[in-house]
Protein backbone atom coordinates (compact mmCIF):
# COMPACT_ATOMS: atom_id res chain seq x y z
CA UNK A 1 0.00 0.00 0.00
CA UNK A 2 1.49 3.25 -1.07
CA UNK A 3 2.30 6.30 2.17
CA UNK A 4 -0.61 9.18 2.01
CA UNK A 5 1.23 12.31 1.55
CA UNK A 6 1.08 14.51 4.19
CA UNK A 7 0.53 18.10 3.33
CA UNK A 8 2.36 20.87 5.25
CA UNK A 9 -0.16 23.60 5.76
CA UNK A 10 1.66 27.10 5.14
CA UNK A 11 1.84 29.43 8.09
CA UNK A 12 -0.75 31.88 9.32
CA UNK A 13 -0.97 35.02 6.99
CA UNK A 14 0.38 37.57 9.49
CA UNK A 15 3.75 35.42 8.91
CA UNK A 16 3.31 35.90 5.38
CA UNK A 17 3.36 39.56 5.78
CA UNK A 18 5.97 40.15 7.52
CA UNK A 19 8.06 37.91 5.23
CA UNK A 20 6.63 40.01 2.32
CA UNK A 21 8.37 43.34 3.66
CA UNK A 22 11.22 42.50 4.66
CA UNK A 23 12.19 40.89 1.18
CA UNK A 24 12.56 43.16 -1.68
CA UNK A 25 12.82 40.41 -4.32
CA UNK A 26 9.26 39.64 -3.64
CA UNK A 27 8.08 43.09 -4.09
CA UNK A 28 9.41 42.84 -7.98
CA UNK A 29 7.75 39.93 -8.44
CA UNK A 30 4.68 41.05 -6.98
CA UNK A 31 5.05 44.24 -9.54
CA UNK A 32 5.97 42.36 -12.59
CA UNK A 33 2.75 39.84 -11.96
CA UNK A 34 0.45 42.62 -11.29
CA UNK A 35 1.45 44.81 -14.53
CA UNK A 36 -1.63 43.19 -16.81
CA UNK A 37 -3.78 43.97 -13.61
CA UNK A 38 -2.71 47.98 -13.98
CA UNK A 39 -3.16 47.47 -17.96
CA UNK A 40 -6.66 46.19 -17.59
CA UNK A 41 -7.96 48.28 -14.98
CA UNK A 42 -6.27 51.74 -16.02
CA UNK A 43 -5.22 51.25 -19.67
CA UNK A 44 -8.29 49.45 -21.47
CA UNK A 45 -5.40 46.04 -22.72
CA UNK A 46 -7.05 42.97 -23.95
CA UNK A 47 -7.81 40.84 -20.69
CA UNK A 48 -7.71 37.95 -23.61
CA UNK A 49 -4.30 38.93 -24.28
CA UNK A 50 -3.46 39.23 -20.20
CA UNK A 51 -4.86 35.89 -19.52
CA UNK A 52 -2.66 34.28 -23.08
CA UNK A 53 0.55 35.70 -21.58
CA UNK A 54 0.20 33.70 -18.59
CA UNK A 55 -1.00 30.50 -20.08
CA UNK A 56 1.99 30.77 -23.00
CA UNK A 57 4.42 31.40 -20.10
CA UNK A 58 3.44 28.51 -18.42
CA UNK A 59 3.20 26.11 -20.88
CA UNK A 60 6.80 27.62 -22.74
CA UNK A 61 8.64 26.89 -19.33
CA UNK A 62 7.21 23.23 -19.30
CA UNK A 63 8.42 22.88 -23.19
CA UNK A 64 12.03 24.20 -22.22
CA UNK A 65 12.61 21.66 -19.49
CA UNK A 66 11.42 18.84 -21.59
CA UNK A 67 13.69 19.97 -23.89
CA UNK A 68 17.13 20.45 -21.99
CA UNK A 69 15.56 16.53 -20.56
CA UNK A 70 15.35 14.41 -23.70
CA UNK A 71 19.65 14.85 -24.27
CA UNK A 72 20.38 13.16 -21.29
CA UNK A 73 17.25 10.11 -21.62
CA UNK A 74 18.24 10.05 -25.46
CA UNK A 75 21.68 9.08 -24.16
CA UNK A 76 20.61 7.32 -21.73
CA UNK A 77 18.39 4.95 -23.62
CA UNK A 78 19.66 4.86 -27.10
CA UNK A 79 22.49 3.11 -28.49
CA UNK A 80 25.05 4.70 -29.35
CA UNK A 81 25.01 3.23 -33.45
CA UNK A 82 21.97 5.09 -34.07
CA UNK A 83 23.35 7.83 -36.19
CA UNK A 84 23.04 11.23 -35.29
CA UNK A 85 20.41 12.62 -37.92
CA UNK A 86 17.91 9.84 -36.25
CA UNK A 87 18.60 10.78 -32.91
CA UNK A 88 17.66 14.15 -33.67
CA UNK A 89 14.34 13.33 -35.49
CA UNK A 90 14.05 10.89 -32.65
CA UNK A 91 14.18 13.04 -29.87
CA UNK A 92 12.08 16.02 -31.32
CA UNK A 93 9.30 13.17 -31.51
CA UNK A 94 10.16 12.66 -27.88
CA UNK A 95 10.40 16.11 -26.58
CA UNK A 96 6.62 16.39 -28.63
CA UNK A 97 5.00 13.62 -26.89
CA UNK A 98 6.55 14.52 -23.30
CA UNK A 99 5.34 18.18 -23.79
CA UNK A 100 1.95 16.54 -24.94
CA UNK A 101 1.63 14.75 -21.79
CA UNK A 102 2.83 16.44 -18.92
CA UNK A 103 1.22 19.98 -20.36
CA UNK A 104 -1.77 18.34 -20.50
CA UNK A 105 -3.22 20.33 -17.79
CA UNK A 106 -2.43 23.43 -20.11
CA UNK A 107 -4.10 21.76 -23.15
CA UNK A 108 -7.31 20.93 -20.85
CA UNK A 109 -7.61 24.31 -19.86
CA UNK A 110 -7.94 25.82 -23.37
CA UNK A 111 -11.43 24.41 -23.08
CA UNK A 112 -12.94 26.11 -20.47
CA UNK A 113 -11.22 29.23 -21.61
CA UNK A 114 -11.77 28.56 -25.40
CA UNK A 115 -13.64 32.23 -25.74
CA UNK A 116 -10.34 33.90 -24.18
CA UNK A 117 -7.10 31.91 -26.10
CA UNK A 118 -8.66 31.01 -28.99
CA UNK A 119 -11.31 33.63 -29.69
CA UNK A 120 -11.12 35.86 -32.64
CA UNK A 121 -10.14 39.28 -30.49
CA UNK A 122 -6.51 37.80 -29.18
CA UNK A 123 -5.95 36.20 -32.93
CA UNK A 124 -6.85 39.66 -34.32
CA UNK A 125 -4.61 41.27 -31.69
CA UNK A 126 -1.65 39.19 -32.37
CA UNK A 127 -2.05 39.25 -36.09
CA UNK A 128 -2.08 43.16 -36.22
CA UNK A 129 0.82 43.87 -33.79
CA UNK A 130 3.83 42.33 -34.83
CA UNK A 131 5.37 43.55 -31.13
CA UNK A 132 3.92 40.86 -29.13
CA UNK A 133 5.67 38.08 -31.36
CA UNK A 134 8.57 39.43 -30.26
CA UNK A 135 7.25 39.66 -27.24
CA UNK A 136 6.45 36.07 -27.00
CA UNK A 137 9.09 34.99 -28.39
CA UNK A 138 11.85 36.48 -25.79
CA UNK A 139 9.67 34.84 -23.27
CA UNK A 140 10.10 31.80 -24.96
CA UNK A 141 13.43 31.97 -25.64
CA UNK A 142 14.35 33.14 -21.80
CA UNK A 143 12.43 29.88 -20.95
CA UNK A 144 14.73 27.70 -22.69
CA UNK A 145 18.01 29.63 -22.06
CA UNK A 146 17.19 29.19 -18.40
CA UNK A 147 16.01 25.56 -18.67
CA UNK A 148 19.68 24.70 -20.49
CA UNK A 149 21.92 26.79 -17.66
CA UNK A 150 20.56 25.06 -14.95
CA UNK A 151 22.16 21.72 -15.83
CA UNK A 152 19.84 19.30 -16.03
CA UNK A 153 22.11 16.74 -18.36
CA UNK A 154 24.73 16.71 -15.11
CA UNK A 155 22.89 16.26 -12.15
CA UNK A 156 23.11 12.93 -10.12
CA UNK A 157 19.94 11.21 -10.36
CA UNK A 158 18.29 12.44 -6.92
CA UNK A 159 18.89 15.68 -7.47
CA UNK A 160 17.68 15.67 -10.61
CA UNK A 161 14.77 14.00 -9.67
CA UNK A 162 14.60 16.78 -6.95
CA UNK A 163 14.78 19.61 -9.45
CA UNK A 164 12.91 18.91 -12.60
CA UNK A 165 9.76 17.76 -9.86
CA UNK A 166 10.52 20.62 -8.38
CA UNK A 167 10.20 23.04 -11.48
CA UNK A 168 7.36 20.54 -13.37
CA UNK A 169 4.90 20.37 -10.30
CA UNK A 170 4.69 24.08 -9.68
CA UNK A 171 4.04 24.73 -13.68
CA UNK A 172 1.07 22.11 -13.26
CA UNK A 173 0.07 23.30 -10.51
CA UNK A 174 0.16 26.54 -11.85
CA UNK A 175 -1.65 25.26 -14.94
CA UNK A 176 -5.04 24.23 -12.85
CA UNK A 177 -5.01 27.51 -10.99
CA UNK A 178 -5.97 28.85 -14.77
CA UNK A 179 -9.50 26.75 -14.44
CA UNK A 180 -10.57 30.17 -12.04
CA UNK A 181 -10.40 32.52 -15.11
CA UNK A 182 -12.77 30.32 -16.71
CA UNK A 183 -15.68 32.54 -15.94
CA UNK A 184 -16.06 34.96 -18.34
CA UNK A 185 -16.75 38.65 -17.96
CA UNK A 186 -15.21 38.54 -14.85
CA UNK A 187 -11.57 39.26 -15.42
CA UNK A 188 -11.93 42.74 -13.70
CA UNK A 189 -11.80 40.82 -10.48
CA UNK A 190 -10.05 37.45 -12.17
CA UNK A 191 -6.93 38.68 -13.61
CA UNK A 192 -5.75 40.20 -10.19
CA UNK A 193 -6.74 36.80 -8.30
CA UNK A 194 -4.50 35.15 -10.72
CA UNK A 195 -1.80 37.37 -10.18
CA UNK A 196 -1.96 36.92 -6.66
CA UNK A 197 -1.70 33.64 -7.16
CA UNK A 198 1.49 33.11 -9.50
CA UNK A 199 3.17 35.77 -7.05
CA UNK A 200 2.96 33.59 -4.82
CA UNK A 201 3.99 30.29 -6.67
CA UNK A 202 7.18 32.32 -6.93
CA UNK A 203 7.93 33.71 -3.79
CA UNK A 204 7.34 30.60 -1.47
CA UNK A 205 7.28 28.10 -4.12
CA UNK A 206 8.24 25.42 -1.17
CA UNK A 207 4.69 25.93 1.04
CA UNK A 208 2.81 25.93 -2.57
CA UNK A 209 4.63 22.28 -3.35
CA UNK A 210 4.97 21.24 0.87
CA UNK A 211 0.67 21.91 0.82
CA UNK A 212 0.12 19.43 -1.94
CA UNK A 213 3.04 16.78 -2.08
CA UNK A 214 4.18 17.10 1.51
CA UNK A 215 8.10 17.96 2.20
CA UNK A 216 9.37 19.76 -0.86
CA UNK A 217 12.71 18.69 -0.20
CA UNK A 218 11.81 15.54 -0.59
CA UNK A 219 9.96 15.55 -4.21
CA UNK A 220 12.75 12.81 -5.25
CA UNK A 221 11.40 10.23 -3.02
CA UNK A 222 8.20 10.98 -4.66
CA UNK A 223 6.79 8.22 -6.62
CA UNK A 224 4.00 8.92 -9.11
CA UNK A 225 2.62 5.64 -9.35
CA UNK A 226 1.70 5.71 -5.74
CA UNK A 227 4.54 3.07 -4.50
CA UNK A 228 6.05 4.20 -1.24
CA UNK A 229 10.15 4.43 -1.09
CA UNK A 230 12.13 1.16 0.47
CA UNK A 231 13.33 1.63 3.18
CA UNK A 232 16.64 -0.74 4.24
CA UNK A 233 15.78 -3.95 7.06
CA UNK A 234 17.43 -3.17 10.54
CA UNK A 235 19.85 -6.16 11.21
Amino acid sequence: MSTPVRPIAPPPLSQHLRELASRRDAWLVLVRNFIPVVGIWFFGWSAALSVFNYWFDGLTALMAIVAALVPRAMRESQPKTVDPVSRFALGVLTWAFLVAIVGLPYWIVLIPLHDLLLGPELRQKIVETPVLWGLFALVAGSHFVKAFRIGYDAMPENELKQRVRWDVYLLILRAIAMFMMAAHGLAFVLVPLMAIVLSYFEIWPERVLGAVFGDPSKLYEHDPGGAPPRRKKKK
